[in-house]
């Protein structure tokens, strides 16, 4: 067998030909794999936006979209994602050429079946892990709580980047998580056991700096009193997080540059220089491309820092966690005030899930500590959340606004923020039911696969 069932990878089943379909599942699911199993390329899109598998495998032949257009879309929003194709001879170059563009293999019809399980195995292996995984797969990233489609993807490459020495740059506004999703990466990296430690480059004044992060021996000023071993020597083995990176002063950045290249320290008064095994995480809401034509910040330091760049969505990016963020933080700061705080009024989610966030998830974590003491009934109301607020709120988009750019994502977080409730997401969106139903149909869209218990999850679509 070709996958371990126990895995229960994710893959995403496409073909419109009703009989393959349910032909390719059975044999996939006798195999050990999560299969959702669809029967076009806009049927697929919709399923992409509700779980991320970990590999798709279509048709090159499709009503509407192909699979070749289904590749490209695929391969825009989920760069990491592998695609398997199957062909029919007549379109073998197009298959060909579709592989020097990305797809990871092509299969000719009829298929070989212990051969695809083989290139199944050999996809996941090289792939990012994504969805639903058993609990021990997902103690890494414990911490950090979503269901956005953006996030998932951002955290399929972390893991990816997890299992390599590669230096990490963090990109994001303030607020966004950079430091948990550092921690989360040195979690799944091989340097798991050994330290991580992290350090705020615009917190420390310059004069201090270069001591913390390198270390001094005594006497090397006045205050010198004893040996100190600085931050890279305790991350020995381990993870250094420099967070605010583009603040770190002119010719501090010379010698943190010299410390990676010669991987070694050299203490403040010290004439030897100490060894040191550290991987690097560097994080900034700067534009550092910015800094580096002003002269602020040196190109051969970002360029060692930035072997691979994960940059972090707002808040703003990722609506449809704020109702699941605010819930969370709750039971986790009720149970720290001794509250009975059982959840949030509806109207009271409803103003969270509009508000604007310039601060992203510290801000939503400060606004619900402060619901949180202050509430005294079991479910937060409304005018306390209108006090933590204290911004203005930005509307939901109407129907009209939305239709002609957004109208498939649109619905797709309507339905993400009512968990499936089609007369909630159609009260939000000002239509009627049987109208909304039929946006629906158009979209590919079924409400029962957005339930957050998971039922539904898989679904043959009819040809």
């Amino acid at each position: 067998m070709s996958a371990n069932p126990s895995h229960r990878a994710r893959l995403l089943v496409v073909d419109d030909d009703a009989d393959m379909l349910r032909l390719l599942s059975m044999r996939l699911g006798a195999a050990g794999y999560h299969v959702t199993a669809v029967g076009s390329a806009e049927a697929a899109l919709a399923q992409l936006d509700i779980e991320r598998p970990q590999l798709v495998i279509s048709d090159v032949r499709l009503p509407g979209k192909d699979g070749l257009a289904l590749f490209e879309e695929v391969r825009q929003r989920h760069p990491s994602l592998p695609v398997i194709l199957l062909t029919a001879h007549g379109t073998i170059p197009d298959a060909v050429e579709a592989t020097r563009r990305g797809v990871f293999t092509y299969l000719t019809k009829p298929y070989d079946a212990k051969e695809l399980l083989e290139r199944i195995s050999q996809a996941l292996a090289l792939g990012a892990p994504a969805g639903p995984s058993a609990p021990a797969d997902e103690a890494w990233r414990a911490e950090i709580v979503s269901r956005s489609n953006r996030m998932a993807d951002l955290l399929a490459e972390a893991r990816m980047v997890a299992q390599s020495d590669a230096s990490v740059l963090l990109r994001g506004d303030s607020g966004t998580g950079k430091e948990m999703l550092a921690r989360a990466i040195h979690k799944a990296s091989p340097r798991a056991g050994k330290p991580f430690v992290a350090v705020n480059c615009g917190a420390i004044p310059e004069a201090l700096l270069e001591s913390e992060l390198f270390g001094h021996v005594k006497g090397a000023f006045t205050d010198a009193v004893a040996n100190h071993k600085g931050l890279f020597q305790a991350a020995d083995g381990g993870t250094l997080m420099l967070d605010e990176i583009g603040d770190m002063p002119p010719a501090l950045q010379v010698k943190l540059l010299r410390v990676l290249q010669e991987r070694a320290v050299r203490p403040l008064g010290s004439s030897q220089s100490v060894p040191v095994d550290v991987r690097i995480i560097s994080a900034t809401h700067r534009d550092l491309e910015a800094a580096m034509a002003e002269g602020q910040f040196r190109e051969d330091l970002y360029y060692r820092l930035n072997v691979v760049t994960l940059t972090l969505p707002t808040l703003a990016e990722r609506r449809e966690d704020i109702a699941l963020l605010a819930n969370h933080f709750l039971a986790k700061l009720s149970a720290k005030y001794g509250k009975r705080s059982s959840g949030f009024a509806p109207e009271a989610l409803k103003a969270l899930t509009m508000a604007a966030w310039p601060g992203n998830v510290r801000q939503l974590y400060n606004v619900v500590e402060q619901v949180c003491a202050l509430s005294t009934t079991p479910l937060v109301p409304l005018a306390l959340v209108q006090r933590a607020l204290r911004t203005p709120t930005t509307e939901v988009l109407s129907f009209a606004e939305a239709k002609q750019r957004f109208e498939r994502d649109y619905l797709v977080g309507l339905l993400k923020m009512t968990d499936g409730n089609v007369a909630d997401a159609a009260r939000l969106a000002q239509r009627n039911r049987t109208e909304f139903y039929r946006l629906l149909q158009k979209h590919a869209l079924t409400p029962g696969l957005f339930k957050s218990d998971g039922s539904g999850a898989e679904a043959v679509a009819d040809s």
